[in-house]
């Protein structure tokens, strides 16, 4: 089978891309059930506010609620970018080759992380691991 991405098999990069596909509409779905996209920019989302009464115990759980969601919102954000960035890859043909030392991330590895960027190596030395 010919090889294309840092000798990923054709096969191995569509199973990716299904990956990656799925992966975003989970998060859009995740996204869609407390937020609403900024009319200001379509790729962001603001968390909707939920009125749960009047009352000021009311109020806070509201309040403490929304923070959660704020939390949640930030970091669904960050995983729709990196999938965002993954595919981009895919479509430039540069998936599965590690941005510091440029050598290919293992199969393993991507099927693990899909949005993965750096091989094993590279990640253990940056988070001084040993």
């Amino acid at each position: 089978m010919a090889k294309t991405t840092a000798n990923l098999s054709a096969s191995f990069l569509s199973d990716m891309r299904a990956a990656l596909d799925a992966e975003k509409a989970r998060i859009m779905k995740e996204l869609g059930s407390f937020t609403h996209r900024n009319a200001g920019d379509p790729n962001a989302f603001d968390v909707k506010l939920e009125d749960s009464g009047t009352e000021e115990g009311e109020n806070a759980v509201e309040i403490a609620q929304f923070a959660d969601n704020l939390s949640l919102e930030q970091e669904l954000e960050k995983g729709l970018k990196d999938v965002g960035s993954a595919i981009k890859a895919l479509e430039s043909g540069s998936y599965g080759t590690c941005k510091y030392c440029k050598l290919p991330i293992g199969e393993d590895r991507l099927r693990i992380r899909p949005t993965s960027t750096s091989c094993v190596a590279c990640k253990k030395s940056l988070t001084q691991e040993a």
